[in-house]
């Protein structure tokens, strides 16, 4: 291949990437059309990067295609494969199977063979190991996940890691067993390893750093290590594979020393048993894409550092981009791509034209100075990604390091080497247990010191691009002192003195969001000095609250009203005693809840930032009622708009309150997710309300909302939202309002409103 490929290579595997994400009917024909004109002008190179472009986006689009069809969802379908990957997590296994074959067990349902990967919860599993074949009786939904403003995409997570579906496994009939594993090298380490008298902490993070089982790592690790920023250090990198490869160089020149007579040295030998090296050590890790990633880095860095017929350094960058994005198509989405590739292009920048470290000190200098230029950039990127900052880390970095690199790794290798000589083994793992109870210590003080700042969502993008800018104005060459740091502080002040006020900044305003929380209602009640939660969310069978992934730990809410103790309602609230304050708590009289309130009963009202709250049901004498009937109804009125939220109270109980509603009314949250107990027509046809949304889950088992309450609203003329379909859903109420709706999932996703007045507007918070 011509080097001066590499960039218009990479270029091309970009524009495949781009245009499965853009595609468009009839893009395929038009592609095809346009390859035979350049071919007819006899344009190979650009022939050959449309034929590129096109295998990438096509291999793209049919990971989409390939999702599961809707009409098999919550459908019996029987699935064959090997497990690629087995999690547990107390008695719930987590499974990543790849199909081999999909057969729905009714015969009417549609074929779902192009189905490749699923991910499966199992509870109470029997032993399964990754790289056995089992055949699986599952229910399936097409991948989604909760959409709320600033918190993890899980929709994209499974997107990126090629997951076309995600259920569970049913016991009936039951699972089987079709073929035990083959021989795996890793699993067979993993099994030695766990047999050996280490302590808990020392055998996952031997796991983890020499063998990228990073599943191992515990919740109370990967807090420690998001919180001093030193989370790439428990990922297969550059640095790993790298430390293998060079050790491999070394090993393999000295050995040519030896055996070779005079001054020839077998000068390519150990450049290959360099880059055996490595890929033996990203196979022995599993090959994931990180350590896809990193084999295919150090091989190109091998070459370039070889010198024979080698590229230069940014043509390499190129290339290795190039390949990588080619050997996984799918890494283009995700972050710790663009963090490699963006850190390695940094130091190019720094170190091009510089004369290389000579001795200890200079070598130290070098890695001090490196990692001093790399930590803005990296805490940017990191920031733009996961929305959190650790201040700790450019002072962790500077020790855990080397430390990682020239100490726990090496020795985490070297006892590997030498498990056939237990005494030396397990003095290597000996010392490198010390080593991390030591590292462990140093994060665990620093973490302390200078603890991990979430900032506000406004801030995230400002500070981000602050921080990406001074790093540049540092890696530049030829620019003198004052002016890096004249620019370092002008740039940081700027998104540091942005307002952090509420975002709710005029009297008489009311921010309205019902959050995206599955089969259950949470929503966020919000004026310029008050903040109010009505309901919690749902707690799960496996113990997920959605909650607990909304907001950073450390806010404050005024009120959390509790509509009823059914889970679905009030299942976040152990996540919200935990990791935020609550100044008051409301709940009907008569739910049992885990934390003392206050009666929720009719007539209560107060007044907030000219935002007037009133309590309609139930009343204080309602032991009679069910628990659903006895739900906590809110009215909140603001200037001549009015939000009413009425839980779960069923049709008899909306009429004895229906006295007390104004006619017309702006925003509803429908009863009872949209179940056909609730939302009468009585109450339908004098609300008349504007906008009506349903909080519930997609593809829920219970059918909501139905289609008796969907048309009774359509017929009134009500905007309908779901969060099921649109995620969550902002709405603005008061005169100093844009009268906005925002929802949270892309227009493809949405399937709520009524007409063109009930198209989304974007609203300017």
């Amino acid at each position: 291949m011509q080097l001066g490929l590499a960039i218009p290579l990479a270029l091309a595997v970009m524009a495949g990437v781009l245009g499965s994400h853009l595609a468009v009917p009839g893009a395929i024909e038009v592609l095809a059309l346009g390859l035979l004109v350049v071919l007819a002008g006899r344009h190979v190179r650009l022939a050959m990067a449309l034929v590129v472009a096109a295998l990438v986006a096509v291999q793209l689009l049919m990971v989409r295609g390939g999702e599961l069809a809707p009409g098999l969802t919550r459908q019996d379908l029987r699935l064959e494969g090997p497990l690629v990957s087995v999690a547990r997590d107390e008695r719930l296994a987590r499974l990543t199977l790849e199909v081999t074959e999909c057969r729905p067990l009714a015969e009417t349902l549609p074929d779902c063979r192009g189905l490749a990967r699923v991910r499966l919860s199992f509870f109470d599993a029997p032993a399964m190991v990754p790289g056995e074949h089992w055949r699986l009786t599952v229910r399936l939904r097409p991948p989604a996940g909760f959409a709320n403003p600033g918190t993890f995409d899980y929709r994209g997570w499974l997107w990126r890691e090629g997951i076309q579906a995600n259920g569970y496994v049913r016991r009936d009939p039951p699972p089987r067993r079709l073929a035990t594993a083959p021989f795996s090298l890793r699993r067979l380490a993993l099994g030695h390893l766990d047999e050996q008298q280490l302590a808990a902490r020392h055998r996952r993070w031997l796991a983890a750093l020499t063998l990228g089982v990073s599943e191992r790592l515990g919740p109370e690790d990967w807090d420690l290590l998001n919180a001093t920023g030193t989370t790439h250090l428990m990922v297969i990198s550059g640095l790993h594979v790298g430390l293998v490869a060079a050790f491999a160089l070394w090993l393999a020149r000295g050995v040519a020393r030896l055996v070779t007579p005079g001054a020839w040295r077998l000068a390519v030998l150990p450049w290959w048993m360099a880059g055996t090296a490595a890929v033996g050590y990203a196979g022995l890790a599993g090959l994931e894409p990180p350590a896809l990633r990193a084999m295919l880095m150090t091989l190109v860095g091998l070459w370039v550092a070889s010198g024979r017929h080698s590229p230069g350094t940014w043509q390499a960058w190129w290339l290795a981009l190039a390949l990588v994005l080619l050997a996984d198509p799918l890494s283009a989405w995700r972050p710790g791509l663009w963090l490699s590739f963006v850190a390695v292009a940094l130091l190019i920048l720094v170190w091009q034209g510089r004369a290389r470290p000579r001795g200890v000190s200079g070598w130290l200098r070098a890695l001090v100075r490196s990692q001093l230029l790399l930590a803005p950039l990296m805490a940017a990127a990191v920031l733009l990604a996961f929305d959190r900052l650790a201040p700790a880390a450019p002072l962790v970095n500077l020790v855990a390091v080397p430390l990682v690199s020239s100490l726990l790794v090496p020795l985490g290798l070297l006892g590997w080497l030498t498990a056939w000589l237990p005494p030396l083994s397990a003095l290597c793992w000996a010392l490198f247990g010390l080593l991390v109870d030591g590292l462990v210590f140093l994060l665990d003080q620093a973490a302390r010191w200078l603890p991990l700042w979430l900032p506000e969502p406004s801030r995230v993008v400002p500070l981000g691009l602050a921080l990406g800018l001074a790093a540049l104005l540092w890696a530049l060459p030829g620019l003198i002192p004052r002016l890096r740091l004249v620019g370092t502080a002008l740039l940081l002040l700027v998104p540091l003195g942005l307002s952090s006020s509420s975002p709710v900044t005029a009297e008489g305003l009311l921010r309205v969001r019902v959050h995206d929380v599955g089969q259950g209602q949470l929503v966020e009640l919000r004026t310029a000095g008050y903040r109010a939660l009505y309901d919690t969310g749902p707690r799960f069978g496996s113990g997920f609250m959605p909650l607990a992934t909304l907001w950073p730990p450390g806010q404050r809410f005024d009120d959390v009203l509790i509509s009823h103790a059914d889970q679905d309602h009030v299942g976040g609230l152990p996540a919200l005693r935990e990791q935020h304050r609550v100044a008051r708590f409301l709940a009907p009289p008569g739910e049992a809840l885990e934390v003392p309130a206050e009666s929720c009963t009719a007539g209560r009202e107060w007044r907030r930032d000219g935002v007037i709250f009133r309590i309609l049901w139930p009343p204080a004498e309602s032991g009679e009622l069910s628990s659903n009937d006895r739900s906590c109804v809110l009215l909140a009125i603001v200037g001549e708009h009015h939000l009413l939220i009425t839980g779960d109270v069923g049709r008899d109980a909306e009429r004895r309150f229906l006295a007390e509603l104004p006619p017309g009314v702006t925003l509803l949250v429908a009863g009872h997710h949209g179940s056909a107990t609730s939302s009468g027509m009585l109450l339908v046809r004098r609300l008349a309300p504007r906008h009506v949304v349903f909080s519930a889950a997609r593809d829920n088992p219970f059918g909501h909302p139905t289609g008796r309450v969907v048309r009774r609203f359509r017929e009134a003329g009500s905007c309908l939202w779901s969060t099921a379909r649109d995620g969550a859903v902002t709405f603005w109420l008061g005169e100093a309002a844009r009268r906005g709706v925002r929802s949270e999932r892309p227009a493809a996703w949405r399937h709520g409103g009524v007409g063109a007045g009930c198209l989304a507007l974007e609203s300017p918070h």
